[in-house]
């Protein structure tokens, strides 16, 4: 069979990935704290047709001869850059402005997970919680907790939740603490709006927000998701294209291989 058909297999499922990876970015354009893949391609190992030879007494060097096999899929990236920010006034909608990531887990700390989606909200004990119910930890591995007595709250940029209680007293609940990794890139998306950490990420660093490198909290706002629509529709029709480009390159394939079955009627 031809090589020219395996090539253009490889590179329908690639860009089959592409798509994939294009439409969970679309889909995902108004999520809070979304961010956003990217394919990168590279291609497949070469077949030797002839080696390269060295400059002779009588002749010059000759380069070698190769031909490809198709293409792979080298990586898909989490690109994480910074998403615009939209105010909401809202006491309990956090955004980052920055590098780091709001820490969540459970009663005990553990479990922990990350994210930049900043909307939380307080259940019936006053904890501050995701909406899926997971703890915002703060000051390590505490949970931070408002009394149900509590006339009012406000949370700084610096990560200080402050209340006033029932006395007309300001008192400090905790102080949210941000995570910053090595490696943000080698997060895992886990749904949710969640990244877990892995062996590539590295561990977790703790530090106060804007210190150390970490973002700094914009209270009364949410980060939006950092995908441009513009952006990925104009790669939806270069992953079409490349698509129908290998569909061709198939079809093509099949022809010859027609005109070779013909050649003798």
């Amino acid at each position: 069979m031809l090589r020219s058909m395996y090539s253009g297999i490889s590179g329908m499922k690639n860009f089959q990935v592409k798509l994939d990876v294009i439409g969970n970015n679309i889909a995902n354009v108004n999520t809070y704290g979304f961010k956003k893949g990217r394919t990168i391609f590279k291609d497949l190992v070469s077949q030797q047709i002839a080696g390269a030879s060295a400059p002779t007494a009588n002749s010059g060097g000759v380069n070698p001869k190769q031909v490809g096999l198709g293409a792979q899929l080298a990586a898909i990236d989490t690109v994480q850059t910074q998403g615009s920010l939209q105010t909401t006034a809202r006491v309990l909608d956090l955004a980052i402005s920055g590098d780091g990531f709001f820490v969540l887990g459970d009663n005990s700390g553990n479990n922990r997970l990350y994210t930049r989606a900043g909307n939380f909200y307080l259940d019936s004990q006053g904890y501050i919680v995701s909406a899926d119910g997971r703890y915002l930890l703060g000051n390590g591995n505490t949970r931070i907790q408002i009394p149900t007595t509590a006339q009012s709250l406000s949370i700084g940029s610096d990560g200080t939740v402050n209340y006033v209680d029932n006395t007309g007293t300001l008192q400090v609940a905790g102080r949210i603490e941000l995570a910053k990794f090595a490696n943000n890139d080698g997060l895992e998306k886990v749904g949710d709006n969640l990244f877990r950490s892995t062996t590539n990420s590295g561990a977790e660093t703790l530090t106060s927000p804007g210190v150390g490198g970490a973002g700094k909290i914009v209270p009364g706002a949410l980060e939006m998701s950092n995908v441009d629509l513009s952006e990925e529709f104009t790669e939806m029709i270069v992953a079409q294209r490349g698509f129908q480009a290998n569909t061709r390159i198939i079809t093509t394939s099949d022809e010859i291989l027609q005109e070779l079955v013909n050649l003798k009627k």
